[in-house]
């Protein structure tokens, strides 16, 4: 089993800087990509940045130059910087992570609980 724990969401004003955070824990052998998703009501949920095992980053238009990801191996988690924070901003964003549980093991995706940020203008 493989949990997915988000932190760092919240309020907070127009411009204004958000960090937030995927820890994962169980039984992993080894991550694969990492990445920050967001999906609002009645929307399709939508790739926020990626990383890579190799540090590959990828991101939305929407975001670049104002959020950042990255990824700490040693500790499984990662994390994504959002600076200038805009109320089209405002959503729940989830974080996927791609790992094997074993040396033989397929890839897998998992999902953390979701983490509202909302963004006052």
């Amino acid at each position: 089993q493989v949990q997915l724990v988000e932190s760092g969401g919240g309020l907070v004003q127009a411009g204004g800087s958000l960090r937030l955070s995927c820890a994962a824990s169980g039984t992993i052998f080894s991550i694969c990509d990492m990445g920050w998703y967001r999906q609002a009501p009645g929307k399709q949920r939508e790739l926020v940045a990626s990383i890579t095992s190799g540090g590959s980053t990828n991101y939305a238009t929407s975001v670049k130059g104002r959020f950042t990801i990255s990824r700490d191996n040693a500790k499984i988690t990662v994390y994504m910087q959002m600076n200038s924070l805009k109320p089209e901003d405002t959503t729940v964003y989830y974080c996927n992570v791609a790992l094997r549980s074993g040396p033989k093991s397929p890839r897998s995706g998992y999902w953390g609980q979701g983490t509202q940020v909302t963004v006052s203008s």
